[in-house]
């Protein structure tokens, strides 16, 4: 989950929305000076599905031990580093069923949503909250993915419209591509208020790379310099439920009055200018 505060409520945005934020973000990746990586249809899938097996536990979201949503929030937002307020093996199982759902229906997917996995709990995390037996429950589960995104290779490998794209240079650009798009909804997502790059540099049809920068314009307007989206301006409907701070008492208060949230769609703004 995701949240916003503000003065007296939370706007709350499930993982699964967020990760549907990314993959319409990713349809408009192509204009004369980008064009979105290969085989698309399969990096979109692991770019727009990425946070399927976050639903469930979504519906049931929990508190903090200072009665905050557990959620990512904007001081989060370049390096994860909340582990001492989340159960590590229950967040790593979820984790895990996320390449597991991705694997029965699209292997290709399975194997970006896995490297977006691993690097989210290696590059991108501080483990130093995290106890001796922890450390070690977390690497023997990023070691798993590993051997995992192995195994699912080796079967790509025997398709022969897939086999010449699962090339470690292949994957690599579909990781980033997957990485750049979750950045982008994760800063908008927590209404970011400052500028920050998309994740990676990113390749022009010109052979150079770049990296993009988001500038927050205010009221959920950003801009993008340099601009890789096909439309000069373009909206997205981004959905929300508000929760009264008071309703954080307790978790079967939060739980109930999140349920019975309505949805409050949020408009996002991104334009060239």
């Amino acid at each position: 989950m995701i949240r916003i505060e503000k003065d007296h409520d939370w706007l709350l945005l499930g993982h699964a929305d967020h990760a549907a934020l990314a993959g319409e973000f990713a349809r408009h990746w192509k204009n004369e000076a980008f064009a979105p990586p290969e085989p698309f249809t399969h990096i979109l899938d692991a770019t727009s599905r990425h946070d399927d097996s976050w639903t469930l536990p979504d519906a049931s979201p929990l508190l903090t031990h200072d009665l905050n949503p557990s959620a990512f929030s904007e001081e989060l937002v370049g390096s994860y580093d909340a582990f001492e307020e989340i159960d590590l093996r229950s967040y790593l199982r979820v984790r895990g069923e996320a390449t597991e759902a991705a694997a029965l229906r699209d292997p290709y997917s399975a194997i970006l949503i896995s490297m977006h996995t691993v690097n989210l709990l290696t590059v991108q995390a501080d483990l130093s909250t995290l106890n001796t037996e922890d450390r070690a429950f977390h690497q023997a589960f990023v070691d798993g993915q590993i051997t995992r995104q192995a195994e699912l290779k080796a079967r790509l490998s025997l398709q022969p419209d897939l086999e010449p794209l699962i090339t470690e240079e292949q994957l690599l650009k579909g990781f980033k591509f997957l990485q750049a798009c979750d950045s982008f909804s994760l800063y908008v997502g927590v209404d970011y208020s400052k500028p920050g790059k998309l994740q990676h540099a990113h390749p022009r049809r010109d052979g150079s790379e770049t990296e993009i920068t988001l500038h927050p314009k205010g009221n959920h307007h950003y801009t993008l310099t340099p601009y890789p989206l096909d439309e000069p301006t373009i909206h997205f409907t981004v959905p929300y439920r508000r929760v009264p701070k008071s309703e954080t008492a307790t978790l079967e208060r939060f739980q109930t009055a999140y349920t019975a949230a309505p949805i409050e769609p949020v408009t996002v703004t991104v334009s060239k200018n």
